[in-house]
């Protein structure tokens, strides 16, 4: 790969101040906006999911095509991680940002006036581009704060991917009990508003645009194999994993995906410097977010289930969707609380060993849920637990891949990384789905997951933590590039 060298630069990374236009805020007040609009963004994959079974009525169409206003938003995310963060190296990070919170106020708008199947679809594609906010925000973070902080603000803003998760739920539900399901998009626009204008007045527009251009062929073979397996894995439950349908995409996204790497090794400017990828340390530092993004995954879509699962089946807790809310969102809390604890570390003992501490720690939580599900508490401990871990592991995953890569390459990077977590993700909600329908009981004509199929669950999460651990003991100590 030939690398792109970087712009004449009137700062360093690390160096709030290095601005183009206009003054700089504050470091700290730069590192509330990324953060409220990473919060912002990941909150909206999240935000249907309280109306997720009464979509089909709402939009007067089928129950599987209303599923599609969930995989498509997740879908879009994982394709706009990558093309964003490249697309900030080459344009200025800054105003992709703009960009990104306009996408999300356009998103939520069009949903919020909706009241059928397609422009629904639209406006949760919109709202899925939104998601390359991420990866670009934790990038400046690097050129906007001094080193003491560095750590520190991209941990929060890693946070953001989880905590807008965890508590989106009880605050949709809150939302759907009391208000029209309209609402949740009117509230949703009016977050992205402010994030839109906080990002334009208040978050430095850095120097950082670097020669080169934009891969469209890359992006359209990237965009078309991620969509391709990332359907497929998603509908496989659905579908059936042998359906002709579901192996059709998987094969074909996969062709794809190989002939867009043969072509990415070979142009001058790629989407995806994979040269830089196949590093050791970005290499395997990728490879361990797909295992701690599937454990993180995992622990979003059983705990709610096992909280739901009626008191009759003898091991269900009979919580309502908002009680089910309420004992998920203080995991989110603590994932954001651990942010400066994340950064601690990384500081005392290197990005690598605080992975391999966050890998851990969501390992444990596993473990914990396995023998304790009597109370709608325990099981809250356990989220804490696992939401700890995710925390600390999603903290490290960039400044790791920060380390490694050069700056002009530093948003393609951290896209990538993102992307991983979601490949993750997808695939951690079809193991998880084809587990807890393998094994059933019937319940009043309706099946349900055993107690045993749950702990499965659990033990499987468990056991991606500490691959994930595993993997990150190999990561070298990696040379900084500047």
């Amino acid at each position: 790969m030939t690398a792109t060298s970087p712009a004449p630069a009137t700062g360093t990374p690390g160096t709030p101040g290095a601005t183009g236009t206009g003054t700089p805020g504050s470091p700290l007040l730069t590192v509330a906006v990324l953060c409220l609009g990473g919060l912002v963004a990941s909150l909206t994959q999240t935000m249907v999911i309280p109306i997720q079974g009464e979509l089909g009525r709402l939009l007067h169409t089928s129950e599987a095509n209303a599923s599609w206003v969930v995989t498509a938003t997740l879908v879009a995310g994982a394709v706009a991680m990558p093309i964003s963060g490249r697309l900030g190296d080459l344009y200025g990070k800054q105003r992709v940002l703009v960009v990104s919170a306009a996408l999300l106020v356009l998103g939520s708008l069009v949903c919020a006036l909706s009241g059928t199947l397609v422009p629904m679809l639209a406006g949760r594609l919109l709202q899925g581009f939104a998601m390359g906010f991420i990866p670009v925000g934790i990038a400046l973070l690097r050129e906007v704060t001094p080193p003491r902080l560095t750590a520190t603000a991209m941990a929060a803003m890693s946070a953001t991917l989880g905590v807008g998760g965890a508590i989106g739920l009880p605050l949709s539900a809150w939302i759907v009990e009391d208000f029209s399901w309209h609402t949740l998009f009117w509230v949703s626009t009016g977050l992205a508003v402010v994030v839109a204008l906080a990002v334009v007045l208040l978050v430095p527009h850095v120097r950082d645009a670097t020669p080169g251009r934009f891969d469209t062929v890359g992006a359209v073979g990237l965009a078309l194999g991620l969509v391709a397996v990332l359907v497929a894995v998603s509908k496989g439950n659905e579908w059936g994993w042998s359906h002709g349908r579901t192996l059709g995409l998987l094969v074909a996204g996969v062709l794809v995906l190989v002939a867009w790497g043969s072509y990415e090794l070979r142009v001058a400017d790629p989407l995806c410097g994979l040269r830089v990828s196949a590093r050791r340390p970005v290499l395997l530092t990728n490879v361990a977010a797909i295992a701690i993004g599937f454990g993180m995954m995992a622990q979003a879509i059983v705990v709610p289930r096992l909280l739901q699962s009626p008191s009759a089946t003898g091991y269900g807790l009979g919580q309502s969707l908002l009680e089910t809310g309420l004992w998920m969102a203080p995991g989110g809390l603590v994932m954001m609380l651990f942010s400066p604890v994340s950064g601690r570390l990384i500081r005392v003992v290197g990005a690598r060993v605080t992975l391999m501490v966050g890998g851990t720690v969501l390992g444990l939580g596993y473990l914990f849920a396995l023998f304790l599900t009597d109370a709608p508490w325990q099981l809250m401990v356990a989220s804490c637990i696992t939401s700890a871990g995710v925390g600390i592991g999603y903290a490290a995953m960039p400044t790791l891949i920060l380390e490694s890569v050069p700056l002009a390459e530093a948003g393609s990077a951290v896209g990538v990384n993102g992307l991983m977590r979601s490949i993750g993700t997808s695939a951690s909600a079809a193991v998880m789905a084809a587990i807890l329908t393998a094994s059933t009981i019937d319940l009043g004509g309706y099946a349900l997951p055993t107690e045993r199929a749950f702990a499965i669950c659990f033990g499987v999460g468990a056991a991606a933590a500490f691959v994930g651990v595993l993997l990150a003991a190999f990561v070298p100590r990696p040379r900084t590039h500047h």
